[in-house]
């Protein structure tokens, strides 16, 4: 399957682990990985600190972490793999891109959270709400186009969609309904920002994903 990615030429192709390494073009390619994933881990963070509401996913996250001792960051490993067990069933293949996204996420999350504190009044927790939800959307452009495979919930959201012959958008609605219903049942964080993420992320992403999405070969 191939993935056109409008306004560009340039496509984003479902490679397997060994096709994405000869794919060429590491030295673009395997930095552009590493950033997206990092910034996606910092963009996280700083919604956090916003106090504002968070992902569907993350509002998952913050509230299981009020029952069991592990940081935000922990969880986002944890359930990453959790998730990745849901990809037996579902065949789906993961790349270099998937492990990575398991691990540095979380940990990049982490150690924003560290350094980043929260801060007082709403100017500030607003700024860090924006530049958060807008550096998720320029994350995802960036490690989705380095051609690396999806991560651990894009790839469920995929799988079950393939496996259904349910669309897309409604495979995803229904997943993160569920987690987010999870998530306030456990004291998760929702709140405007939830809202605000839902309705500009998939927009954002998908802007900026022709400027950030590397051409491979044709050969491939």
């Amino acid at each position: 399957m191939s993935l056109t990615v409008s306004a560009s030429r340039r496509q984003l192709s479902d490679l397997g682990p060994l096709e994405q390494l000869r794919a060429g073009r590491l030295a673009r390619r395997l930095p552009q990985l590493v950033i997206g994933l990092v910034l996606y881990g910092v963009s996280l963070a700083m919604m956090v600190r916003g106090a504002l509401g968070l992902a569907p996913w993350d509002v998952f996250h913050s509230g299981f972490i009020r029952h069991v001792p592990v940081t935000l960051g922990q969880a986002v490993v944890l359930f990453s793999f959790v998730v990745l067990l849901l990809w037996i069933p579902l065949r789906e293949v993961p790349g270099l891109g998937t492990i990575m996204n398991a691990f540095l996420v979380g940990l990049s999350a982490d150690a924003t959270l560290a350094l980043l504190a929260e801060p007082e009044g709403w100017a500030p927790r607003i700024a860090l709400l924006v530049v958060g939800v807008v550096g998720n959307g320029l994350a995802t452009a960036l490690y989705m186009g380095a051609q690396f495979g999806r991560g651990p919930r894009d790839g469920l959201m995929t799988g079950l969609a393939r496996r259904t012959g349910l669309s897309l958008r409604l495979v995803r609605t229904g997943l993160e309904v569920t987690v987010v219903v999870l998530g306030l049942l456990l004291g998760g964080a929702l709140g405007l920002g939830t809202v605000l993420y839902a309705l500009a992320i998939g927009p954002l992403a998908q802007a900026m994903l022709p400027w950030c999405t590397v051409e491979l070969p044709d050969r491939l």
